[in-house]
């Protein structure tokens, strides 16, 4: 964990940060604003900085909780969101994180690890395993091709591949090229509802 951990905030403090567009990505955002129940508890692994997070707090969700294995995005968050709960900030590997939510919001995650059949298949499992029996898994997947390069991320991907290691734990509701990507990722997502089975 600590090499993964060090890799991370490297990259915040050396603001090599070009994932990070500034604001919560439309996708998710869209599919937020659909969301009908305040109550649900959600979490969003990985979050970076945590626009996601941020923009469903302002919109009443109470219940939401951000991971990511550095510290330096965390406190940027909590310096943004002073009245963000504590107990609701996590920094931890994903990978050893227990706890238990409704949904899963899913912000080209998958494709920050290594892109080993290990690593992706103990991705979807432990998602599978964070859910609620009826929960979902929804995000937003990087779609271009993945290259031998293990050092360059994020890393890629397309829809059979990440179905392949998400269709033992989840059945896709909806997985399809993003219609709504920001112009920068156009064409280049994929958005996805996984329930959990």
């Amino acid at each position: 964990m600590k090499e993964n951990q060090q890799y991370w905030t490297n990259r915040y403090k050396e603001n090599k940060t070009g994932w990070d567009i500034g604001y919560v990505a439309r996708p998710i955002k869209e599919y937020a604003d659909q969301l009908t129940n305040n109550a649900l508890k959600i979490l969003i692994p990985g979050a970076g900085n945590g626009y996601e997070a941020e923009y469903l707090w302002k919109q009443g969700f109470d219940n939401v909780h951000i991971l990511d294995i550095s510290e330096v995005p965390l406190k940027q968050f909590k310096e943004r969101n002073p009245d963000f709960p504590n107990t609701h900030i996590h920094q931890a590997n994903f990978f050893e994180f227990k706890d238990q939510f409704d949904l899963i919001l899913e912000q080209t995650f998958f494709c920050s690890f290594v892109p080993t059949d290990e690593n992706r298949n103990r991705y979807a499992k432990h998602m599978s395993e964070l859910l609620k029996p009826t929960g979902k898994l929804v995000g937003v997947w990087f779609d271009f091709p993945l290259t031998d390069n293990m050092e360059k991320r994020p890393f890629g991907g397309d829809k059979e591949l990440y179905v392949s290691y998400l269709s033992p734990y989840f059945k896709a509701i909806t997985f399809e090229r993003c219609h709504n990507s920001i112009p920068p990722r156009q064409n280049n997502e994929l958005f996805g509802i996984f329930e959990k089975q």
